[in-house]
Protein backbone atom coordinates (compact mmCIF):
# COMPACT_ATOMS: atom_id res chain seq x y z
CA UNK A 1 0.00 0.00 0.00
CA UNK A 2 1.28 3.67 -0.94
CA UNK A 3 1.11 6.43 1.37
CA UNK A 4 1.52 9.95 0.84
CA UNK A 5 1.35 12.44 3.96
CA UNK A 6 -1.42 15.13 2.87
CA UNK A 7 0.98 18.81 3.10
CA UNK A 8 0.94 20.14 6.89
CA UNK A 9 1.29 23.32 6.22
CA UNK A 10 0.80 25.83 2.69
CA UNK A 11 1.70 24.60 -0.66
CA UNK A 12 4.16 27.30 -1.20
CA UNK A 13 5.88 26.57 2.18
CA UNK A 14 10.07 26.65 1.69
CA UNK A 15 11.23 22.99 2.35
CA UNK A 16 12.87 22.34 5.60
CA UNK A 17 16.52 20.31 5.17
CA UNK A 18 15.93 18.33 8.31
CA UNK A 19 12.15 16.99 7.69
CA UNK A 20 11.24 14.05 6.25
CA UNK A 21 8.54 15.03 3.60
CA UNK A 22 5.47 16.41 5.10
CA UNK A 23 5.55 14.63 8.36
CA UNK A 24 5.66 16.76 11.26
CA UNK A 25 9.35 18.51 12.11
CA UNK A 26 11.39 16.74 15.33
CA UNK A 27 10.88 20.39 16.86
CA UNK A 28 7.11 19.35 17.23
CA UNK A 29 7.48 16.31 18.97
CA UNK A 30 6.47 16.32 22.42
CA UNK A 31 6.78 12.94 23.29
CA UNK A 32 10.55 10.76 22.68
CA UNK A 33 10.54 7.09 22.02
CA UNK A 34 13.12 4.96 23.03
CA UNK A 35 16.07 6.85 24.58
CA UNK A 36 14.67 7.39 28.08
CA UNK A 37 18.46 5.97 28.85
CA UNK A 38 20.18 8.96 27.42
CA UNK A 39 17.56 11.35 28.52
CA UNK A 40 17.73 10.41 32.14
CA UNK A 41 21.44 10.62 32.30
CA UNK A 42 21.52 14.21 30.86
CA UNK A 43 18.65 14.98 33.44
CA UNK A 44 20.81 14.07 36.01
CA UNK A 45 24.13 16.08 34.55
CA UNK A 46 22.01 18.95 34.51
CA UNK A 47 20.45 18.77 38.11
CA UNK A 48 24.25 18.13 39.53
CA UNK A 49 25.23 20.76 37.52
CA UNK A 50 27.42 19.15 35.38
CA UNK A 51 25.95 20.38 31.93
CA UNK A 52 28.67 20.65 29.11
CA UNK A 53 28.70 23.90 26.91
CA UNK A 54 28.84 21.24 23.45
CA UNK A 55 27.00 17.70 22.57
CA UNK A 56 27.46 15.79 19.82
CA UNK A 57 24.16 13.83 19.36
CA UNK A 58 25.09 10.76 17.57
CA UNK A 59 23.70 7.35 15.49
CA UNK A 60 22.33 6.50 12.60
CA UNK A 61 19.94 8.50 10.63
CA UNK A 62 16.04 8.41 11.47
CA UNK A 63 16.36 6.96 15.19
CA UNK A 64 15.60 10.30 16.71
CA UNK A 65 18.56 12.78 17.49
CA UNK A 66 16.76 15.66 16.17
CA UNK A 67 13.94 14.86 18.19
CA UNK A 68 16.77 14.68 21.39
CA UNK A 69 18.52 18.02 20.76
CA UNK A 70 15.09 19.74 20.23
CA UNK A 71 13.61 17.87 23.94
CA UNK A 72 16.84 19.26 25.36
CA UNK A 73 16.91 22.68 23.94
CA UNK A 74 13.05 23.44 25.18
CA UNK A 75 13.47 21.56 28.61
CA UNK A 76 16.78 24.32 29.22
CA UNK A 77 14.24 27.04 27.61
CA UNK A 78 11.42 26.43 30.33
CA UNK A 79 14.11 25.59 33.18
CA UNK A 80 17.10 27.45 33.22
CA UNK A 81 18.08 26.91 36.64
CA UNK A 82 18.74 23.50 37.69
CA UNK A 83 18.27 23.70 41.02
CA UNK A 84 14.59 24.84 40.72
CA UNK A 85 11.76 22.93 42.56
CA UNK A 86 10.38 22.27 38.98
CA UNK A 87 13.50 21.23 37.82
CA UNK A 88 13.85 19.00 40.51
CA UNK A 89 10.65 17.37 40.34
CA UNK A 90 11.48 16.66 36.38
CA UNK A 91 11.57 12.78 35.55
CA UNK A 92 12.26 13.52 32.06
CA UNK A 93 12.56 16.50 29.73
CA UNK A 94 9.21 16.50 28.67
CA UNK A 95 7.86 20.05 28.44
CA UNK A 96 3.98 20.62 27.22
CA UNK A 97 3.21 21.25 23.68
CA UNK A 98 1.16 24.20 24.67
CA UNK A 99 3.72 25.28 26.73
CA UNK A 100 4.97 29.33 25.75
CA UNK A 101 8.01 28.41 24.92
CA UNK A 102 7.17 25.46 22.89
CA UNK A 103 4.91 27.43 20.82
CA UNK A 104 7.73 29.84 20.12
CA UNK A 105 10.61 27.21 19.31
CA UNK A 106 7.94 25.26 17.06
CA UNK A 107 7.64 28.63 14.74
CA UNK A 108 11.55 29.04 15.31
CA UNK A 109 10.50 32.28 17.06
CA UNK A 110 12.28 32.04 20.30
CA UNK A 111 15.31 34.62 20.73
CA UNK A 112 17.71 32.49 22.01
CA UNK A 113 17.75 29.75 19.83
CA UNK A 114 19.22 29.33 16.78
CA UNK A 115 18.81 26.77 14.21
CA UNK A 116 22.13 25.93 11.37
CA UNK A 117 21.13 24.00 8.49
CA UNK A 118 21.56 24.06 5.03
CA UNK A 119 19.06 26.91 4.01
CA UNK A 120 16.60 28.04 0.55
CA UNK A 121 18.44 29.22 -1.77
CA UNK A 122 16.12 31.70 -3.38
CA UNK A 123 17.80 31.98 -6.85
CA UNK A 124 17.83 28.32 -7.68
CA UNK A 125 14.87 27.34 -5.64
CA UNK A 126 16.64 24.68 -4.00
CA UNK A 127 18.25 23.88 -1.09
CA UNK A 128 22.31 25.00 -0.73
CA UNK A 129 23.73 21.97 -0.74
CA UNK A 130 25.70 22.49 2.29
CA UNK A 131 25.58 24.95 5.30
CA UNK A 132 27.74 27.46 4.33
CA UNK A 133 30.19 29.59 6.40
CA UNK A 134 27.78 32.85 6.00
CA UNK A 135 25.37 30.97 7.69
CA UNK A 136 27.57 30.06 10.53
CA UNK A 137 28.93 33.69 11.20
CA UNK A 138 25.19 35.13 11.69
CA UNK A 139 24.40 32.70 14.19
CA UNK A 140 28.00 33.72 15.67
CA UNK A 141 26.60 37.28 15.37
CA UNK A 142 23.39 36.61 16.91
CA UNK A 143 25.31 34.30 20.29
CA UNK A 144 27.77 37.45 21.03
CA UNK A 145 24.44 39.42 21.65
CA UNK A 146 22.57 39.90 25.11
CA UNK A 147 20.20 36.99 25.84
CA UNK A 148 17.10 37.76 25.27
CA UNK A 149 15.55 36.06 28.44
CA UNK A 150 18.92 35.56 30.62
CA UNK A 151 18.89 32.50 30.01
CA UNK A 152 20.51 30.06 27.86
CA UNK A 153 21.60 30.81 23.92
CA UNK A 154 21.04 27.26 22.32
CA UNK A 155 22.15 26.42 18.91
CA UNK A 156 20.90 23.26 17.36
CA UNK A 157 23.16 21.81 14.63
CA UNK A 158 21.27 19.54 12.17
CA UNK A 159 23.39 18.13 10.49
CA UNK A 160 27.23 17.85 10.83
CA UNK A 161 27.46 16.19 7.53
CA UNK A 162 26.90 19.33 6.17
CA UNK A 163 29.08 21.46 6.76
CA UNK A 164 31.87 22.55 4.87
CA UNK A 165 35.59 23.06 6.16
CA UNK A 166 35.37 26.94 6.11
CA UNK A 167 31.62 26.42 7.89
CA UNK A 168 33.23 23.79 10.42
CA UNK A 169 36.46 25.83 11.45
CA UNK A 170 34.09 28.83 11.83
CA UNK A 171 31.97 27.03 14.14
CA UNK A 172 35.13 25.54 16.06
CA UNK A 173 35.90 28.92 17.35
CA UNK A 174 32.53 29.81 18.58
CA UNK A 175 32.49 26.08 20.28
CA UNK A 176 36.30 26.78 21.65
CA UNK A 177 35.35 30.67 23.36
CA UNK A 178 31.74 30.30 23.52
CA UNK A 179 29.82 33.19 25.65
CA UNK A 180 28.38 32.20 29.09
CA UNK A 181 25.38 30.04 29.24
CA UNK A 182 26.06 28.85 25.76
CA UNK A 183 25.08 25.33 24.83
CA UNK A 184 25.74 23.68 20.99
CA UNK A 185 23.78 20.69 20.42
CA UNK A 186 25.40 18.99 16.57
CA UNK A 187 23.16 15.92 15.40
CA UNK A 188 25.43 14.09 13.56
CA UNK A 189 25.10 10.62 11.82
CA UNK A 190 28.46 9.98 11.14
CA UNK A 191 30.44 11.76 14.94
CA UNK A 192 33.29 9.64 13.91
CA UNK A 193 33.57 12.21 10.61
CA UNK A 194 32.87 15.39 12.74
CA UNK A 195 36.10 18.01 12.63
CA UNK A 196 38.34 16.10 15.44
CA UNK A 197 38.69 19.75 17.10
CA UNK A 198 34.76 19.77 17.61
CA UNK A 199 34.70 16.37 18.45
CA UNK A 200 37.14 16.93 21.48
CA UNK A 201 34.81 19.82 22.86
CA UNK A 202 31.89 17.99 22.97
CA UNK A 203 30.31 15.33 25.23
CA UNK A 204 29.10 12.79 23.23
CA UNK A 205 25.69 10.90 23.31
CA UNK A 206 25.56 7.97 21.55
CA UNK A 207 21.79 7.47 20.95
CA UNK A 208 20.90 3.51 19.42
CA UNK A 209 18.62 1.85 16.42
CA UNK A 210 14.88 2.12 17.35
CA UNK A 211 13.32 -1.21 18.63
CA UNK A 212 10.33 -2.61 16.47
CA UNK A 213 7.51 -1.46 19.40
CA UNK A 214 8.86 2.12 19.58
CA UNK A 215 8.80 2.33 15.48
CA UNK A 216 5.51 1.04 15.91
CA UNK A 217 4.63 3.65 18.46
CA UNK A 218 5.78 6.49 16.46
CA UNK A 219 4.54 5.49 13.27
CA UNK A 220 0.83 5.46 15.23
CA UNK A 221 1.61 8.96 17.52
CA UNK A 222 2.16 10.89 13.71
CA UNK A 223 -1.51 9.80 12.76
CA UNK A 224 -3.25 9.08 9.37
CA UNK A 225 -1.49 8.48 6.60
CA UNK A 226 1.29 6.58 8.44
CA UNK A 227 -1.35 5.09 11.43
CA UNK A 228 -3.47 3.81 8.79
CA UNK A 229 -0.49 1.57 7.20
CA UNK A 230 -1.65 -1.93 7.00
CA UNK A 231 -0.13 -4.18 9.82
CA UNK A 232 1.72 -6.28 7.28
CA UNK A 233 2.92 -3.50 5.41
CA UNK A 234 4.78 -2.01 8.83
CA UNK A 235 5.84 -4.72 9.85
CA UNK A 236 7.68 -6.03 6.62
CA UNK A 237 8.93 -1.87 6.40
CA UNK A 238 10.62 -2.24 10.34
CA UNK A 239 12.61 -5.72 9.87
CA UNK A 240 13.79 -3.61 6.60
CA UNK A 241 14.81 -0.42 8.64
CA UNK A 242 17.20 -1.71 11.02
CA UNK A 243 15.97 0.71 13.44
CA UNK A 244 15.82 3.71 11.53
CA UNK A 245 12.12 5.19 11.72
CA UNK A 246 13.02 7.72 8.71
CA UNK A 247 13.64 4.32 6.46
CA UNK A 248 10.26 2.46 7.67
CA UNK A 249 8.51 6.31 6.54
CA UNK A 250 10.18 5.72 3.11
CA UNK A 251 9.44 2.29 2.74
CA UNK A 252 5.93 3.19 3.55
CA UNK A 253 6.04 5.66 1.21
CA UNK A 254 5.21 5.69 -2.97
CA UNK A 255 8.08 6.22 -3.97
CA UNK A 256 10.11 4.09 -1.16
CA UNK A 257 8.13 1.08 -1.88
CA UNK A 258 8.95 1.27 -5.91
CA UNK A 259 12.73 1.92 -5.81
CA UNK A 260 12.84 -1.13 -2.85
CA UNK A 261 11.41 -3.19 -5.31
CA UNK A 262 13.50 -2.27 -8.04
CA UNK A 263 16.36 -2.94 -6.32
CA UNK A 264 15.19 -6.00 -5.20
CA UNK A 265 14.92 -7.61 -8.78
CA UNK A 266 18.26 -5.75 -10.00
CA UNK A 267 20.05 -7.63 -7.19
CA UNK A 268 18.22 -10.69 -7.73
CA UNK A 269 18.86 -11.28 -11.43
CA UNK A 270 22.90 -11.06 -10.95
CA UNK A 271 24.83 -11.93 -11.74
CA UNK A 272 23.46 -10.65 -15.16
CA UNK A 273 22.97 -7.26 -15.41
CA UNK A 274 20.82 -4.58 -17.04
CA UNK A 275 23.29 -1.67 -17.36
CA UNK A 276 20.57 0.50 -18.49
CA UNK A 277 19.00 0.13 -15.53
CA UNK A 278 21.83 0.58 -13.28
CA UNK A 279 22.78 4.01 -15.18
CA UNK A 280 19.12 5.01 -14.25
CA UNK A 281 19.53 3.72 -11.12
CA UNK A 282 23.44 6.43 -10.71
CA UNK A 283 21.41 9.16 -12.59
CA UNK A 284 18.53 9.11 -9.21
CA UNK A 285 20.57 8.47 -6.42
CA UNK A 286 23.50 10.84 -7.71
CA UNK A 287 21.16 13.95 -7.19
CA UNK A 288 22.33 16.00 -3.97
CA UNK A 289 19.00 16.24 -2.83
CA UNK A 290 18.25 12.37 -3.03
CA UNK A 291 20.26 11.29 -0.46
CA UNK A 292 17.44 8.63 1.03
CA UNK A 293 17.16 6.76 -2.29
CA UNK A 294 21.56 6.85 -1.82
CA UNK A 295 20.43 5.70 1.39
CA UNK A 296 18.41 2.75 0.30
CA UNK A 297 20.45 1.56 -2.18
CA UNK A 298 23.40 1.29 0.17
CA UNK A 299 20.82 -0.80 2.32
CA UNK A 300 19.60 -3.16 -0.25
CA UNK A 301 23.12 -3.86 -1.48
CA UNK A 302 24.26 -4.92 2.85
CA UNK A 303 21.38 -6.62 3.20
CA UNK A 304 21.91 -8.88 -0.14
CA UNK A 305 25.08 -9.37 0.67
CA UNK A 306 24.29 -10.55 4.29
CA UNK A 307 21.71 -12.75 2.90
CA UNK A 308 24.09 -14.46 0.64
CA UNK A 309 26.82 -14.83 3.25
CA UNK A 310 23.91 -16.53 5.62
CA UNK A 311 23.06 -18.91 3.15
CA UNK A 312 26.65 -20.00 2.31
CA UNK A 313 28.17 -20.26 5.73
CA UNK A 314 24.37 -22.20 6.93
CA UNK A 315 25.03 -24.70 3.53
CA UNK A 316 28.53 -25.35 4.99
CA UNK A 317 29.84 -23.74 1.23
CA UNK A 318 33.08 -21.63 3.35
CA UNK A 319 34.66 -21.25 0.21
CA UNK A 320 31.69 -19.22 -1.29
CA UNK A 321 31.80 -16.76 1.52
CA UNK A 322 35.51 -15.25 0.38
CA UNK A 323 34.13 -13.30 -2.68
CA UNK A 324 31.22 -11.65 -1.21
CA UNK A 325 33.34 -10.55 1.83
CA UNK A 326 35.51 -9.09 -0.63
CA UNK A 327 33.03 -7.37 -2.45
CA UNK A 328 31.44 -6.43 1.09
CA UNK A 329 34.66 -4.64 2.10
CA UNK A 330 35.28 -2.95 -1.26
CA UNK A 331 31.91 -1.61 -1.22
CA UNK A 332 32.05 -0.22 2.26
CA UNK A 333 35.50 1.22 1.95
CA UNK A 334 34.17 2.79 -1.58
CA UNK A 335 30.94 4.25 0.41
CA UNK A 336 32.98 5.81 2.98
CA UNK A 337 35.31 7.46 0.90
CA UNK A 338 32.38 8.91 -1.19
CA UNK A 339 30.76 10.50 2.33
CA UNK A 340 33.70 11.59 3.09
CA UNK A 341 35.31 13.49 0.46
CA UNK A 342 31.68 14.46 -1.11
CA UNK A 343 32.73 12.05 -4.81
CA UNK A 344 30.19 11.56 -7.66
CA UNK A 345 27.91 8.29 -6.87
CA UNK A 346 27.69 7.92 -10.32
CA UNK A 347 30.92 5.81 -10.75
CA UNK A 348 30.43 4.66 -7.09
CA UNK A 349 26.92 2.61 -8.17
CA UNK A 350 28.44 1.19 -11.94
CA UNK A 351 31.61 -0.22 -9.12
CA UNK A 352 28.87 -1.84 -7.31
CA UNK A 353 27.33 -3.82 -9.47
CA UNK A 354 29.88 -4.72 -11.41
CA UNK A 355 31.64 -5.85 -8.66
CA UNK A 356 28.28 -8.21 -7.23
CA UNK A 357 28.00 -9.87 -10.91
CA UNK A 358 31.57 -11.13 -10.21
CA UNK A 359 30.89 -11.95 -6.84
CA UNK A 360 27.72 -14.20 -7.83
CA UNK A 361 29.87 -15.26 -11.08
CA UNK A 362 32.70 -16.53 -8.64
CA UNK A 363 30.16 -18.24 -6.65
CA UNK A 364 28.38 -20.07 -9.32
CA UNK A 365 31.56 -21.17 -11.00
Amino acid sequence: MALRPSASGPLDAIPEADRFDTTPHPREATRLFGHAEAEKDLLDSYRAGHLPHAFIIGGPPGIGKATFAWRLARFLLVNPDPASAACAEAVDLFVPGDHTIAHQIGSLAHPDLFLLRRSWNEKTKKLFTDIRVEDVREVIHKFHQAAGRAGYRICILDSAEDLNASSANALLKLIEEPPPRSVFLIVAHKPGQVLATIRSRCRKVALKPLGPADIALIAAALGPPWSLAPEGALTAAIARAHGSMHEVLRLLNGPGVELDAQLSQMLDDLPEIDWRKVHALADRVSLRDNGDDYAALLVSVFDWLHACVRRQAEAGEARALAPYAQVWEKVSEAAREADTFNLDKRPLVLSIFADLAAAARAFSS
